[in-house]
């Protein structure tokens, strides 16, 4: 692995990919032509849509930021993991456009909550090379293995709501509304004289 790379740069790359999600999230919103109360009710669901995966976003954001300063060595194992997650994020503002517009549509409910899953699941994996390198530290890799079993729970969670949604659209919202309620309040751990908070998705 060159030198020059370093977790700052590493978070860096990676907050600049996140940046750029909620940049494109945001220029989705178009206000509606007409300046009444039933034109702004029409386009609610997409603002909805986009409060949420802000949130959700949000979350992924300062998850990601405790973990990479867990990170005790870049590895190339730790770089495709990171990578897995930035694809599945960067495809949020797709599926949110979609649900937006068509949130009545099994389909797009189906793709957004496929999508969380996925992401999900990759975090999972980039937490499997922190567990990885902190083999030696019994409290931290249990930590961390508690962190992956909360991540497993969610993308279990966020799976089901693709076939939900073909039964009611609805059940799949309450599943997508209740994981960041769950998830927002922060995980504390006392490791020797440091604590670390993290929201957990």
């Amino acid at each position: 692995m060159p030198a020059e790379m370093t977790t700052s740069r590493l978070e860096a790359f990676s907050d600049g990919v996140i940046a750029i999600i909620v940049t494109i999230m945001v220029l989705e919103l178009r206000a509606p032509a007409q300046p009444t109360l039933p034109a702004l009710l029409r386009v609610a669901p997409v603002f909805l849509s986009y409060g949420l995966s802000f949130l959700v976003v949000a979350i992924m954001w300062v998850n990601h930021h405790h973990m990479i300063h867990a990170v005790r060595e870049i590895s190339a194992r730790l770089l495709w993991s990171n990578l897995d997650l930035l694809f599945w994020m960067s495809l949020i503002p797709f599926v949110t456009d979609y649900l937006g517009k068509n949130p009545r549509v099994p389909l797009a409910v189906a793709l957004y909550g496929l999508d969380l899953a996925l992401c999900a699941s990759a975090f999972y994996l980039l937490r499997t090379e922190l567990v990885r390198q902190h083999h030696h530290d019994p409290t931290l890799t249990e930590y961390h293995q508690a962190m992956q079993r909360k991540n497993a729970f969610s993308g279990f969670l966020y799976l089901l709501a693709v076939p939900l949604a073909y039964v009611s659209v609805y059940a799949s919202f309450f599943i997508f509304i209740l994981i960041p309620a769950m998830y927002f309040l922060p995980e504390k751990m006392q490791a020797g004289s440091s604590r670390e908070h993290e929201h957990q998705l």
